[in-house]
């Protein structure tokens, strides 16, 4: 069974690369962060579909 994300990260690369963001950045920052992530998710969506309607 294959568990690869996207075919380049497999669960103990996910794993790590959440304790080093957490190291980095601490707990009280992550909900910030992934809040300003999601916003930007939601505007670059956004704007791909208002550029393919045109």
């Amino acid at each position: 069974m294959n568990t690869a994300l996207f075919g380049w990260l497999n669960g103990w690369e996910i794993v790590l690369l959440l304790a080093v963001v957490l190291l980095l950045f601490g707990a009280r920052k992550l909900p910030e962060l992934a809040r300003g992530l999601g916003q930007g998710i939601r505007e670059f969506k956004k704007a791909s579909r208002d550029e393919s309607e045109r």
